[in-house]
């Protein structure tokens, strides 16, 4: 990893003024040179960050039996077949449940149902669940997610992502945005030729540009 990107880390820290609440970092990424309005060129990518987001991840599970048991360990929400009915039933419980969560995770077996009943609500806002096979172990799968972050341009030039908390180590967040930089490079079409630049902040601070 570039100790370019531990400096910009570092100074964006460093620049933040003083807050009363614990702020995110945030990477802003700006492509170039790619036709966003063709979807097969748009970022959408999921990243597991090796030190964590630092921040609390929303995760609700859709199952039953087994799997909606040892879910209610881990999941801050466990939903069965009959609450995936009443949410169809009403828009804007849908509409609230997918703005107040990051992910959702459902039981393969329950795809068919959940496009059905809220497709229009999760499917626009980049929500529908990570389908669970039956040989996936739903504990490991959400703990997984907990660290994840999306990755995602729709048809915008510029875009966010968490990489870290402001009280984080400086190479903690560098190591997150070290990972990040290698997918976005890996996936685009030009690789690092698409990315124009990128800019580290914390919630309420100043960007500080990541040196290529």
């Amino acid at each position: 990893m570039a100790d370019t990107i531990v400096d910009a880390v570092a100074r964006a820290l460093d620049e933040a003024p003083p807050r009363n609440f614990r702020e995110t970092v945030d990477l802003a990424v700006n492509l170039r040179d790619l036709d966003l309005n063709d979807p097969s060129k748009r970022v959408d990518e999921s990243v597991v960050l090796p030190a964590g987001t630092g921040q609390e991840t929303q995760i609700v599970v859709f199952a039953s039996g087994e799997t909606a048991l040892r879910a209610e360990e881990v999941a801050d929400q466990v939903l069965d077949g009959d609450d995936l009915e009443d949410l169809g039933d009403d828009t804007d419980a849908a509409k609230d449940l997918a703005d107040e969560t990051d992910f959702f995770v459902a039981e393969a077996s329950l795809m068919q149902d959940i496009g059905r009943f809220l497709g229009t609500v999760l499917g626009p806002r980049g929500k529908m669940p990570t389908p669970l096979q039956p040989d996936d172990d739903v504990v490991e799968t959400v703990n997984r997610m907990k660290n994840t972050v999306q990755l995602r341009s729709r048809d915008r030039r510029t875009f966010h992502t968490r990489v870290g908390a402001q009280d984080m180590d400086p190479d903690q967040i560098a190591d997150n945005v070290d990972v990040i930089v290698r997918r976005l490079e890996a996936s685009l079409e030009k690789g690092p030729l698409n990315i124009d630049s990128m800019y580290v902040k914390t919630t309420m601070g100043p960007s500080v540009e990541v040196p290529a």
